[in-house]
């Protein structure tokens, strides 16, 4: 259940880790998230019949806008835990791959489903040691509780980046280490790539 309750509402991570054109080092998180919001759910709203129709539309919007701002390596190391070190670089690299494009068709699904929920944005301040901060939101939509979603966000040379989120209080890079861990000990870590290989065939395959 918690699997699916992130699937149907990762579409708001999307929220706070569009570009911006100029300054993304130092942007505050914050304002990077409102402005970003803007942006996305104008493309949403305008562009939704024909994003919903064509998923390739739909992971190229993924690709442009979100992607870049994704700490992928942090959050597969996050994500695997003690198994990581377990890991050699080449399975590193593809357990790399294999989460990113899991999370770009858990993302693609959501958007699909996305449907006027607005944003609030809780206040923020930025932290004395600056490098690493929580950026609070929730989602409202009509005759449901909000839900909260927590970025969290390290600060890089190539500006902010996320390398967890949080939704209702249940962290992606936990909830995944819980069901990753599990995979490892039963059949290693190729037994772990060979599953979200084969996941993700059969998540493009259900959308064609």
């Amino acid at each position: 259940m918690i699997i699916e309750q992130l699937k149907r509402f990762a579409v708001v991570c999307l929220f706070g880790l569009t570009s911006l054109q100029a300054c993304a080092d130092v942007t505050p998180p914050d304002v990077l998230v409102r402005n970003t919001t803007l942006e996305v759910t104008g493309i949403l709203k305008k562009d939704k019949n024909e994003l919903n129709s064509d998923r390739q539309k739909l992971y190229d919007l993924i690709d442009a806008k979100v992607l870049p701002h994704f700490d992928f390596t942090q959050m597969t190391k996050l994500a695997i835990g003690r198994y990581w070190r377990q890991a050699t670089p080449a399975q590193q690299q593809e357990l790399v791959r294999q989460f990113r494009t899991l999370l770009v068709r858990t993302y693609a699904g959501a958007l699909a489903a996305f449907n006027n929920q607005t944003i609030q944005f809780k206040p923020f301040s930025m932290p004395a040691s600056g490098g690493d901060v929580v950026v609070e939101t929730q989602v409202k939509q009509p005759g449901a509780q909000p839900i909260p979603i927590n970025y969290s966000m390290e600060q890089t040379a190539d500006g902010w980046k996320v390398y967890d989120v949080s939704i209702d209080g249940v962290s992606l890079v936990t909830n995944y280490r819980s069901s990753f861990g599990q995979e490892i000990h039963r059949s290693g870590v190729d037994g772990l790539i060979r599953t979200l290989s084969d996941r993700n065939r059969q998540n493009t395959a259900s959308v064609k």
